[in-house]
């Protein structure tokens, strides 16, 4: 009896890791599957996705995900954008969904040299606002970027956009952990942003140059805008979206931001200096981007910390320490004996979560 032959699409194929977007499917969500209110530059609710605006806080969203995806593509969530505030732009605002990329991730591109390649951006797009969006390339490492444009014809229907962007041969990347190329989604600019001549080949960058004909999302209330299997790769044909095993895709994100420790869940094993000073020692399950920071609650009994045959609830952490991308140790000033130890979880509204986002 023959063996049957591996497809083309197997197993070779999905472990090249050929897509440098992050959670492209849209799968994690750290943060919480939807955030209100969003009005200036953060991490609302996607791993690895961020909204940058600037709109004077004028035009307000929701970010979350979604079970809306285009039927058969094997997609299970997408990002949602639902406009909550309109606004009419000043020349100055914008709001973009962005996604950074690390230098030491795309050095394969060989930009800057004569072989630079070129890039192909995929995804499916859906929204009742249709007309022209700007997707761009930028290089922060060297200030230049390219951008093009994508039509969404049909209102609230899934459409595919493939966009291939021509190699830079100017501008060498920086082979390290910063930020050195982005994706910018662009989704309302003003005209600072829109006046001047869209540079669909690699330039420096000029403001005026780089959205133009962008239609504003942030117009009505009514409007919304869904993303899905975001995929940028090298060359100029899109392949199918490369599906990562959940917990691979999970991993990737945790190098970014990493949720410790929520509601009844354990910090660690918390030990005391001398009273008044103790630390707790949180190792992540995958090395961080670089040394992160700690972002903790606070509130009345967010803590309890089990200790000498009892429990003492306390209402916040202290600062980080001795942090490196594999570990740190989270101080708190609550009194006790030196030597002492106890286990330290998170009550009801407390949470411990580290970032080392670009």
């Amino acid at each position: 009896m023959a063996l049957s032959k591996i497809p083309s699409a197997g197993f070779q194929d999905n472990v090249k890791f050929r897509n440098l977007i992050i959670n492209g499917d849209m799968s994690i969500a750290q943060r919480g599957t939807s955030t209100s209110s969003v009005s200036t530059t953060q991490y609302p609710s996607l791993d690895r996705f961020q909204m940058l605006t600037q709109t004077a806080g004028s035009a307000v969203f929701t970010v979350s995900q979604d079970t809306d995806v285009p039927s058969g593509q094997g997609f299970a969530k997408s990002q949602k954008i639902d406009v909550t505030t309109a606004h009419t732009y000043s020349s100055n605002h914008f709001t973009i969904l962005k996604q950074r990329i690390e230098g030491q991730m795309v050095q394969y591109l060989k930009k800057g040299t004569a072989n630079a390649e070129s890039l192909t951006l995929s995804f499916w797009v859906k929204s009742n606002k249709t007309g022209t969006y700007i997707a761009e390339l930028f290089d922060a490492d060297n200030s230049r970027q390219i951008s093009k444009s994508y039509t969404i014809s049909s209102a609230n229907t899934w459409e595919k956009k493939t966009i291939t962007y021509a190699g830079d041969t100017s501008g060498a990347l920086v082979n390290d952990n910063t930020e050195s190329i982005s994706i910018n989604l662009w989704l309302s600019a003003g005209s600072d942003y829109t006046s001047g001549t869209l540079s669909t080949t690699w330039t420096s960058s000029t403001n005026a140059n780089r959205t133009v004909g962008q239609v504003n999302l942030a117009d009505s209330t009514s409007n919304e805008w869904y993303i899905t299997g975001v995929q940028l790769e090298a060359g100029e044909v899109a392949s199918d979206f490369e599906f990562l095993p959940h917990d691979i895709n999970f991993r990737r994100c945790q190098r970014y931001y990493y949720v410790h420790a929520t509601a009844n869940q354990m910090v660690g094993t918390m030990w005391w200096y001398q009273s008044g000073i103790n630390s707790t020692t949180c190792f992540f399950p995958t090395e961080m981007r670089s040394s992160p920071s700690l972002t903790t609650t606070s509130g009345t009994n967010f803590y309890r910390v089990f200790t000498g045959g009892g429990a003492e609830d306390f209402n916040s952490l202290g600062g980080i320490q001795n942090a490196s991308p594999h570990a740190a140790a989270v101080d708190s000033s609550l009194s006790g004996s030196s030597h002492n130890v106890g286990r330290l979880r998170c009550n009801t509204g407390g949470e411990v979560v580290f970032s080392s986002e670009l």
